[in-house]
């Protein structure tokens, strides 16, 4: 209970930030969401429920998918993100989604609900896995699909090494436990598939997504956004005088010059999208 509260409390710092960030977000993994949408079939009037769905997204992306015949239900551990995805919603004047604070492990609605559960980059920080899993199962209706897009092997994804890199080099690096919440969890390929096995899920498969995280913004505004955002990394930051803070920014920036074209970023990424389904 008390990781939970720490996790939860660190989240809810995150959040003013990634609702900062927002647009700039939504960006960067939109060919992400459109993968993961595929995978899933999601298609015209079915109902979904995207778990840890943050700031709004892939939710919002789905409920215009779906269509008015179809819904879409939003959910967040963290109130703070799922304020921002409600509000995000009434800006893009999109109807057909409901919003729900609640945890993976625990979801507040009847067995079989939903055609569809997603879960973009959440995965990974579900505190239980197994017990999310098998909630999520529960939530899906016979013959419903399970699809989850998680971060491949750091070495895979320059968007994250470039800034361990040069962040290794003025703090010790410390590594989290193998089943411990964190990016890189399920970054072996076939682990989360044995996690939704193990819960019930049937057909389950792995795939690889090759794209390009890519936004309009400068190796500046990206240093910003990414210290910002993280919490281990603004966690880390504190630790270092003004000076120290000032020396990084400059060395991330000189790192991340070749993932810069005209001054806009663009990094390779690889993602494993798992997907799966509830027995009949």
């Amino acid at each position: 209970m008390e990781q939970q509260t720490d996790i939860l409390n660190e989240w809810r710092e995150s959040a003013k930030y990634w609702t900062k960030h927002n647009a700039t977000i939504r960006t960067m993994f939109a060919q992400l969401t459109r993968a993961l949408i595929e995978r899933a079939g999601i298609h015209e009037g079915q109902s979904v429920l995207d778990v840890a769905g943050g700031t709004g997204e892939p939710s919002l992306t789905i409920a215009e998918v779906v269509g008015p015949g179809g819904s879409v239900t939003c959910t967040d551990a963290v109130s703070e993100m799922v304020e921002t995805a409600r509000s995000e919603a009434s800006r893009r004047g999109i109807s057909n989604v409901q919003f729900q604070q609640c945890s993976a492990d625990s979801l507040p609605f009847p067995d079989n609900s939903f055609d569809v559960v997603v879960s973009r980059l959440g995965a990974m920080f579900f505190l239980d896995s197994h017990a999310a899993m098998r909630e999520m199962l529960r939530v899906a209706k016979p013959g419903g699909v399970l699809a989850f897009a998680v971060w491949h092997k750091s070495e895979l994804n320059p968007f994250c090494y470039v800034i361990t890199n040069v962040i290794d080099q003025h703090i010790a690096p410390t590594e989290p436990g193998p089943d411990a919440p964190s990016a890189f969890r399920f970054a072996e390929p076939g682990k989360l598939a044995n996690v939704m096995r193990q819960a019930g899920a049937v057909d389950v498969e792995e795939s690889v997504v090759k794209f390009d995280i890519a936004a309009p913004i400068s190796p500046l505004e990206f240093w910003t956004m990414r210290s910002q955002t993280s919490d281990t990394l603004r966690q880390k930051l504190t630790q270092l005088s003004e000076d120290e803070q000032s020396q990084i920014t400059s060395e991330i920036e000189q790192a991340v010059q070749e993932f810069f074209p005209a001054n806009q970023m663009k990094f390779p990424a690889q993602m494993i999208i798992a997907t799966g389904k509830k027995l009949n």
